[in-house]
């Protein structure tokens, strides 16, 4: 089934990740020491990505029209 009519647009906004490179160095030193408690070497990664979550502001779901909207109008497609 084809639908001529039919467009997808991509994303505007790409996510912005806050925390992500705190993430991903406690990630490499428990990767690369082992110490999945956070006791040892990678404390102090596991400390600065525990303040950035607590500090980054919380980020708001963003509307999208309801999926009867979108069925409505692909209705209107597919009876031609």
């Amino acid at each position: 089934m084809q639908i001529k009519k039919l467009k997808v647009r991509p994303q505007k906004n790409p996510p912005v990740v806050l925390c992500g490179p705190h993430l991903a160095s406690m990630l490499g030193c428990w990767a690369a020491t082992k110490d999945m408690r956070s006791l040892g070497p990678c404390q102090s990664h596991a400390q600065a990505l525990y303040d950035c979550m607590r500090t980054a502001p919380m980020k708001r779901k963003q509307h999208q029209p309801a999926i009867n909207y979108h069925l409505a109008r692909l209705g209107k497609t597919l009876k031609d």
